[in-house]
């Protein structure tokens, strides 16, 4: 019988227990989530139900009639094919059972008589791993059909052909690769591209940390996992992004925003190839290939004390830089059209052609977002454009340099000049909104101070860094530099 195909954000759990009351409770604890969940007493139904529907994870009960449930996983790890996670559920004060089992191919293990909430993390931490999996997946078939080089990362600049001919030269190898660029131009694709074009890497996971956005406590736990009672609402063993990553890659975005203490063991994890879990004894082998990626000036941060420049040297290896956007325009039509057809698709919208108005602004502009912004743009015009063609009058005011269109939904209304209108065009993108108030907005404060940043910070009420760093994100820096001569720390 031929298996059922599984949507995006939907998980099969198989429990597979002998004892009724134990396959209901985890049932009902597990209930409340989107998970498709059924129940096997013994091995013989638990195949029967995975031949009909593929399981992404099993709940596996060690004491089982007849067939044993480490048997069992021993059965699932020898098959062919790509096998469903296990979770072994052990009786108390079985450690040496539980070993057994990890080392057989389990992904993890719960003794009875466990916590729900217990169950529920386990079960969670497991799942995020399938979710890895799947990606994994869609990036190999997309390989398979030739969007590789030409799919993922377009264009035919020299500058986007010198960074393809380093991916071919260094993607066979494990060298440590550091993607430079400025933010937005596309430094997840280039590790992506580096994990898919390795023969070897391509069977494990690819897993991305953005070390900007965790806090610098948390960090640490998420990078190496941690032992239940580790720290605080450590309630239960988590495997880190290392351990995820075993046999594939790991993508550190923004590395130069990590903590100096987490610099120095990350260094040592490299060097070692071993990893410890907070609060935990164990010297845990990893098989990963590191790719991590920077906007930074890691050398002056090397510099100013704030970057290990050991580490640094381990990381570059290789260096692989991406051009932004403005320096490489020839590839601005050839990703605009390509975000058309995406947008066009995802979408369900009227096909419209690039009018030559509409591609002469996109050429013009200096896109400070880069590759991002273009496609948030793209995607923003197609869905509010009335006629046959996206033409100039589709695109934002930033880009064509005119006024927002009185039609346009707007959240704050102010005078019509330019950048200094708070209009923001509605997107049903939270994030592209926010982001393009905050730009109208700053701009406005700084235009009343003269460009004064230090000025502009007090208005804002932030720190003068703070804001300086904003204006990097919006790609507002370059516009204020030296504005106004009375603010020694303009951006």
């Amino acid at each position: 019988m031929a298996m059922e195909e599984k949507s995006a954000d939907t998980f099969r759990l198989l429990i597979i227990d002998d004892e009724e009351a134990a396959r209901y409770g985890m049932r009902r604890a597990l209930s409340s989530f989107n998970y498709e969940i059924e129940e096997a007493a013994a091995t013989n139904e638990a195949r029967l139900k995975m031949s009909a529907r593929q399981a992404d994870l099993l709940l596996l009960d060690v004491n089982l009639p007849g067939q044993s449930g480490l048997d069992f996983l021993r059965e699932l790890q020898g098959g062919q094919g790509e096998t469903p996670l296990v979770i072994m559920i052990t009786a108390h004060g079985s450690e040496r059972t539980a070993v057994e089992a990890l080392k057989s191919g389990a992904y993890d293990y719960l003794a009875k008589p466990f916590e729900v909430d217990e169950l529920r993390l386990v079960v969670k931490n497991a799942l995020e791993n399938v979710r890895l999996r799947r990606e994994n997946r869609a990036l190999h078939e997309r390989l398979a059909a030739g969007e590789g080089t030409h799919g993922t990362l377009v264009g035919d600049s020299e500058a986007m052909r010198r960074v393809r001919s380093l991916i071919e030269k260094v993607a066979e190898t494990d060298a440590t690769v550091l993607v430079r660029g400025e933010s937005g131009t596309g430094k997840e694709l280039v590790a992506r591209e580096l994990h898919t074009r390795s023969a070897a890497r391509r069977k494990g996971n690819f897993v991305a940390v953005n070390c900007a956005a965790l806090p610098a406590e948390l960090i640490e736990s998420e990078l190496f996992g941690h032992e239940k009672g580790a720290f605080t609402g450590a309630a239960q063993r988590r495997r880190g992004k290392f351990e995820q990553a075993d046999g594939g890659t790991l993508f550190l975005d923004e590395i130069g925003d990590m903590s100096a203490t987490v610099q120095a063991k990350l260094l040592r994890a490299l060097e070692e190839r071993r990893i410890e879990r907070l609060g935990g004894a164990d010297s845990i082998p990893v098989d990963v290939r590191i790719v991590s990626a920077t906007h930074r000036p890691l050398e002056q941060d090397i510099t100013n004390g704030n970057f290990r420049a050991d580490l640094f040297y381990r990381l570059r290896v290789v260096t692989i830089e991406v051009a932004p956007l403005r320096e490489r325009r020839e590839d601005i039509l050839q990703l605009a059209e390509l975000f058309a057809r995406q947008t066009t698709e995802k979408y369900k919208l009227l096909a419209r052609k690039l009018a030559p108005s509409a591609l002469r602004r996109l050429l013009e502009y200096d896109w400070p977002g880069n590759v991002r912004e273009l496609r948030n743009t793209i995607e923003r015009a197609l869905i509010l454009a009335e006629g046959d063609e996206l033409t100039a009058r589709d695109l934002p005011p930033e880009i064509t340099g005119q006024p927002a269109a009185q039609s346009q939904a707007t959240t704050t209304s102010a005078p019509e000049n330019g950048e200094s209108n708070l209009s923001v065009p509605f997107t049903a993108d939270l994030r592209t909104d926010r982001r393009e108030f905050e730009r109208r907005y700053i701009t406005r404060c700084l235009e009343e101070t003269g460009g004064n940043v230090t000025r502009a910070a007090a208005m804002l009420g932030m720190h003068r860094q703070s804001l300086q760093h904003k204006l990097r994100e919006l790609g507002l820096a370059r516009r204020y530099v030296n504005v106004a001569a009375d603010d020694a720390d303009a951006v």
